[in-house]
């Protein structure tokens, strides 16, 4: 079946959402080049004791990871995070309009006589709604427990929806100090690179010790002698090479050097650059609300917030090293059926998205966090006592336990 053969329709999108006969998934699959062009040196994220994640295949072909599935979310999710008002008071990202707003004050510091804040937006919290900072964030935890309570004891997930959306979007674990409820990804993105090569860096820094007259070098030398005193390598007052990352294994084998120890330079990809994306109806399909009419829009706004996560382009300047584009002029979704052969299937484009996804949040707008005047609240402060609190819980519980 061809792209034009789908008319996308409101009714469609209700069925995706709704119809547990409906299809299981939507999926795209984009290619992806170096900015440098085909055969452009690209760098991994870096692991600590095993640097780059590359798989081996039975075929010897070697797989890289370019960018995990964490990582996407974590990308994928400040698409919705504001950038700012208008004149109006209207939010100039209109994703952000979509979901609430809401910031936790880590602290407030005074200097010379000027008071500044530092702020951390839900959405850029690693474990969402289910993290340690909002756990230590009284005021805040009056509204996400309750929520996860709901989700955990009755299955209702309208609440969590309503104050933290993008926890269901891209998946939550309320593994610390609470229900355990967990719930998987409705989108799902990660980037691979195919049949690649593992470079290696070397370098050298050449300091100024050089420069420096005798008796300066032999009372530096002296002075990094003593006890704790740092390596004149360490300051800067030395020349040092860089060719080995690890002192954990032998630098050389055989007489020649160890590639296990050296310095990693980036990949060479043989094989495509690959991005794939998948939003799973099945695990959307999955969520319910207090009640049928709930359960229906709390599908269709999460479906909505689900295809613009997907669909929004984002930069690919993943990392120092790791610049990417896309290759393709028009991206090709796929209906993915229960059964049979997957579908071509052209979305909605991104204002009408906004505009399906504006109106489905309507229904949660009036259940975002309000205090006891019902005035909106998106701002709560962090508590550092609440914070040790949570350390005590691992010995509260081996005494509970004994």
């Amino acid at each position: 079946m061809s792209a034009a053969e789908i008319t996308i329709t409101t009714e469609l999108l209700d069925q995706w959402a709704t119809d547990p006969n409906g299809p299981v998934a939507l999926h795209l699959k984009q290619k992806l080049l170096p900015v440098e062009g085909e055969g452009g040196i690209i760098f991994p994220p870096t692991y600590a004791d095993i640097g780059y994640n590359i798989d081996t295949l039975s075929d010897g072909t070697k797989v890289a990871t370019i960018d995990s599935v964490g990582s996407q979310a974590n990308r994928m999710e400040p698409l919705f995070k504001s950038t700012g008002k208008n004149d109006r008071g209207e939010e100039l990202n209109p994703l952000a309009a979509l979901v609430p707003q809401i910031e936790i004050i880590l602290n407030v510091k005074e200097k010379d006589g000027e008071k500044y804040e530092r702020r951390q937006s839900l959405l850029d919290l690693a474990h969402r709604s289910a993290d340690a900072v909002v756990k230590a964030t009284p005021e805040l935890r009056k509204f996400i427990d309750p929520a996860f309570v709901a989700l955990n004891h009755h299955g209702n997930a309208w609440p969590l929806c309503a104050v933290a959306p993008t926890s269901l979007l891209f998946g939550v674990w309320d593994s610390r100090d609470g229900t355990g409820e967990k719930r998987p990804r409705l989108v799902r993105a990660v980037i691979r690179a195919w049949d690649v090569d593992v470079l290696h860096n070397a370098a050298q820094f050449n300091s100024v010790w050089k420069a420096l007259d005798e008796d300066d070098q032999r009372a530096l030398e002296e002075e990094s002698k003593k006890k704790d005193r740092t390596k004149l390598s360490v300051a800067g007052l030395a020349d040092a090479p860089s060719t080995f990352r690890t002192d954990k294994m032998p630098h050389f084998v055989n007489g020649a050097p160890n590639p296990e120890a050296r310095v990693l330079g980036g990949v060479l990809a043989k094989g495509p650059i690959e991005r794939n994306v998948t939003i799973n109806l099945v695990a959307l399909r999955a969520l319910r609300g207090g009640n049928e009419t709930e359960t229906s829009r709390l599908r269709k706004y999460l479906l909505c917030l689900a295809l613009l996560a997907a669909t929004t382009e984002l930069d690919l300047f993943l990392r120092e090293g790791c610049f990417l584009r896309y290759a393709d002029t028009e991206d090709v979704w796929m209906q993915v059926p229960r059964r049979g052969e997957p579908s071509h299937v052209k979305l909605p484009g991104h204002d009408d998205l906004v505009k399906l996804a504006t109106n489905a949040a309507e229904h949660f707008k009036e259940k975002w966090p309000k205090d006891e005047d019902g005035k909106l609240v998106l701002e709560y402060a962090f508590n550092v006592k609440k914070a040790k609190e949570l350390l005590s819980k691992k010995v509260e519980e081996e005494a509970a336990a004994s």
